[in-house]
């Protein structure tokens, strides 16, 4: 008898969990989760790029439709300005060589960690010098979150990074530098 009511109770037991869990996991009524598309969506975004003029003297916009591939925005910038300009009469202002490490936004203040060859690819002089630091801080000071640009070779600050004008606070814009 014991026996009886000992695997009646068991059977009741697993009987419960059962149908508790089925009522868990099998419902076939899936119209509180929606379709999940297994492809990313192909988002297209318009972007405008700064780059150096035929002179060293002006950076002049450049737009151009880019894939966002789900990236920060200011990396997505900064990957498209090491790709250089599509236009003709443009120059480029980071070398191609140059790897983009990080970039965080802290404060208004971008934190843009390149590897050593942006310092070390760099074609050098004061303008180039001047072409590439406004480049990229005309290009990411578009962002509303972004009001400055620190710049890092390989995680540090350094005074000079290509050996003229002072890296080691952050970069505001200069705003007669863009061509009329």
């Amino acid at each position: 008898m014991r026996w009886v009511k000992f695997f009646s109770i068991a059977a009741l037991v697993v009987l419960v969990a059962f149908a508790g869990g089925c009522s868990l996991t099998g419902s076939k009524d899936n119209s509180a989760t929606p379709p999940v598309n297994p492809q990313p969506t192909k988002e297209e975004v318009q972007v405008t790029l700064y780059f150096g003029d035929d002179q060293a003297m002006y950076l002049k916009p450049e737009k151009r439709t880019v894939e966002k591939g789900g990236k920060p925005m200011a990396e997505l910038l900064v990957q498209e300005l090491i790709k250089g300009p599509q236009t003709k009469g443009l120059h480029k202002t980071v070398p191609e060589e140059a790897k983009l490490i990080s970039l965080e936004v802290v404060d208004g203040v971008a934190f843009i960690n390149f590897s050593r060859e942006m310092q070390t690819k760099h074609w050098g002089g004061s303008a180039g010098e001047t072409m590439t630091v406004q480049s990229i801080v005309h290009t990411l000071t578009q962002l509303p979150e972004i009001e400055k640009v620190q710049f890092l070779i390989e995680g540090k600050k350094e005074e000079a990074i290509w050996g003229h004008g002072d890296t080691s606070q952050p970069v505001s814009p200069v705003k007669d530098i863009i061509a009329k």
